[in-house]
């Protein structure tokens, strides 16, 4: 008996049936079994579905002989599954890697419960992907379910605040076939088949990862069809308050679902494109009546749904008040903005009348996010060798501001204060480019960080890379570069690179990276720390997964490795560390497994840390493919393994500088399986391995020698002298390769 029984119901999806099928059947967990059923489709359906069920045995499929819409399509394949847990997926949406086997385990852990609700994805006709914005409910619900991870509606009602569709949950299939539970005909059959299950579940569990992509097409979605066919909300909902009277137990619920219903058809109303412009009225009217009838005696009738005590007229003009109101709130937004603009450059030109104070210096790292980076640690340095220098840091807002170590002197972005600050400093360090409204005055100076050693193109590079390049203004860029006084650079790649992509008026500084000054000749122990709040083992090797973002993909994030498969293979006495790049870290990434992954103890997610040079300290081997943080690394003199299972796909859309694979700092692997025997075998930190890091480290760890920092508070704030090295002349760009040499 398989685990699952995935039944796809299928109506004029030929486009998008393979794509759905193959999510399933290429599951890393196999024990399935997928029941299609082709709702007497027109097109091409049927002769797929029978192409899949020659070719694997695991694939039922049942030819309809009259369409009977989507909620009859999984009754009638529901009497052959065979499986302990029944799932149903919609022929136009598809599973993401991994999610059964994410699945399987949840269930395992909680003890086979009635029902597990997870977490899904919007992807849009356009490319683009949004995480279900509710899914801190799935997280919280894990958090403080009872010992064995579940819990009831009762115990825990925000699990209904989350979408009610069938999709996003699995359901035991005796629990099903015990409540005789099954899909009514008409649009919305979700509705009368989630709430009478949710209510009835004695134990549901959560699993907060994406498991499913939900499919947002231009055209051909069912709900959003303009038709009468919308009237049927009101059918299903009657069905819901027919469950709940048969059912004394769930009585109480009757004021929650009374709310909900009136919420639900409103929600309909309001959409433009669900019902003719000439039934609104109609529909208006009916609902009115059924909350009416439905009402539960003192329940309270207050927001939105307040409406429908009143006429349709009524309803209409609080409509136009309310779109009144947004517009006017609009127009008064955008005047208080140009007010505000206004304001701030009448103070900013007040204040330049003002001289420069040579004691001031204004920090700001990763778009004002605290005291991280280069910035950070110049900043650390200036304390101790320059503390007649005031240091004043550039936060977002008041969050960011109170992660701030204690001492810190701050000002918000765009506040008086950051205007005054900015107007009479002298130093300004950051890592990214200072907002355009910052105007550089005579004798400031302002020194650019930069965040690493570049491999992918920068700056006017990404000229000739539109995908790269999309939402960038390069020459907006350029222009705030300008500003820039000195570029810190680590090694004489970066220094060819940085003046090739800013072709602007700074003067390079071969200082090395101040970062990286805690890197440079580490102790052993210096990640103890790390290891110690998370639980890892001293004994423990812990290998260091940093992948970086993608151009080729909208969003940035594609799976390269299967990191469940990855932690396992490494095997005891391991602990897999992961690190996304810093763009996807409130992004959907993390929801496709990470963070589930992270909370099981499979692995630790490290994305979160602010400070990533402790990440780096606390591991014995960092695996990453494209990412600048091998540069950083190198410094440790610790295994660097290069996976570039795409690397033709990224140079492509991106572009770099040198080709990895050909100057690697490690062995490289170009598949999975390559990857895995590398630590499987010990080749990860052989003698080959020590060579190529020796080589690569000769190159790119050139001015790192942990006193970088030092460095530049002294050469470039107190304007002491160092000893010049010599000069390297910067090549024109190349035409038909990548590679910059010095001559």
């Amino acid at each position: 008996m398989p685990r699952f029984s995935v039944i796809v119901p299928c109506f004029k999806v030929q486009g998008f049936l393979r794509e759905c099928l193959d999510s399933v059947l290429e599951q890393s967990y196999p024990d399935l079994e997928l029941i299609a059923v082709n709702d007497r489709s027109p097109d091409g359906c049927g002769a797929i579905l029978d192409e899949y069920a020659a070719r694997d045995p695991r694939v039922k499929v049942l030819h309809l002989p009259e369409n009977v819409g989507l909620g009859r399509a999984r009754n009638a394949g529901m009497p052959l599954a065979t499986g302990d847990f029944l799932f149903f997926l919609d022929s136009d949406d598809t599973l993401t890697p991994g999610a059964l086997r994410a699945i399987a385990d949840r269930l395992a852990e909680t003890g086979d419960p009635d029902v597990l609700v997870f977490d899904y994805a919007r992807t849009y006709w356009w490319g683009g992907t949004r995480r279900n914005v509710l899914a801190d409910v799935l997280t919280e619900a894990g958090d403080g379910s009872g010992t064995d991870g579940t819990f009831t509606a009762a115990e825990y009602p925000q699990i209904l605040d989350l979408l009610m569709v069938v999709w996003n949950k699995v359901y035991r299939r005796d629990f099903v076939a015990e409540h005789d539970f099954r899909f009514p005909p008409g649009y919305y059959e979700d509705t009368p088949w989630t709430f009478p299950v949710m209510l009835s579940a004695g134990r549901i569990a959560a699993l907060d990862r994406i498991c499913l992509n939900y499919r947002q097409r231009r055209q051909g979605n069912i709900l959003s069809t303009t038709s009468r066919k919308h009237f049927d909300v009101h059918d299903q909902y009657e069905r819901v308050f027919a469950f709940v009277d048969d059912h004394p137990g769930l009585w109480t619920w009757r004021p929650y679902l009374h709310r909900k219903m009136g919420e639900h058809c409103l929600d309909i109303l309001a959409k433009p494109d669900r019902l003719p412009p000439s039934d609104k009225g109609e529909f208006f009217r009916r609902t009115a009546e059924m909350f009416r009838r439905h009402r539960p005696e003192g329940a309270t009738v207050d927001g939105e749904v307040r409406l429908l005590t009143g006429p349709y007229a009524a309803y209409q003009a609080a409509r136009q008040v309310r779109r009144g109101a947004h517009e006017a709130g609009r127009r008064a937004l955008q005047v208080r903005k140009v007010a505000a603009g206004r304001a701030r450059r009448g103070w900013s030109a007040l204040q330049a009348r003002r001289p420069l104070d040579p004691g001031l210096a204004v920090y700001s790292a990763f778009s004002h996010r605290g005291v991280l980076g280069d910035p950070g640690a110049v900043y650390r340095a200036a304390r101790e060798i320059a503390p007649d220098i005031r240091g004043v840091w550039v936060v977002r807002d008041e969050e960011d501001a109170a992660r701030l170590p204690s001492g810190v002197e701050h000002v918000l972005l765009g506040s008086r204060r950051y205007l005054d600050i900015a107007a009479r400093a002298t130093f300004f360090v950051n890592n990214v480019n200072w907002p355009g409204t910052l105007v550089k005055r005579p004798g400031s100076v302002h020194i650019h960080t930069h965040q690493g050693t570049p491999l992918k193109y920068m700056g006017a590079d990404l000229l000739g890379k539109p995908g790269a390049r999309h939402g960038l203004d390069v020459p907006q860029m350029l222009r705030r570069s300008d500003r820039w006084d000195h570029s810190l650079v680590a090694n004489r790649h970066s220094e060819l690179v940085w003046e090739r992509a800013y072709p602007c008026h700074f003067a390079s500084a071969r200082t090395g990276s101040p970062r990286n000054d805690v890197l440079v000749g580490a102790a052993p122990d210096a990640g103890a720390a790390f290891r110690a709040a998370h639980g890892i083992p001293e004994d423990h090797t812990v290998v260091l997964y940093a992948p970086t973002r993608r151009d080729y993909r909208r969003g940035g994030h594609v799976d390269r490795v299967d990191l469940a498969r990855f932690a396992a293979d490494l095997g005891e006495g391991h602990t897999l560390v992961v690190r996304l790049h810093p763009s996807l870290a409130t992004g959907p990434a993390r929801g496709l497994g990470l963070a589930e992954l992270h909370r099981r103890g499979v692995l630790v997610d490290a994305t979160d840390e602010p400070h990533v040079e402790e990440v780096m300290l606390a591991s014995d081997a960092l695996v990453t493919d494209y990412s600048a943080l091998m540069f950083d690394y190198a410094n440790l003199d610790r295994p660097i393994v290069v996976h570039a299972d795409d690397l033709a796909a990224y140079t492509a859309s991106r572009g770099t500088y040198f080709d990895i694979t050909a100057e690697a700092p490690g062995q490289v692997s170009r598949s999975y399986r390559e990857l895995a025997w590398l630590f499987a075998s010990g080749a990860w930190r052989n003698e080959e391995s020590a060579r190529l890091r020796a080589r690569f480290r000769s190159r790119f760890c050139e001015f790192d020698d942990g006193h970088a920092a030092e460095r530049v508070v002294r050469t470039l704030l107190l304007g002491e002298s160092e000893a010049r090295t010599e000069a390297v002349r910067i090549p024109r760009p190349t035409v038909g390769h990548d590679l910059l040499t010095s001559r």
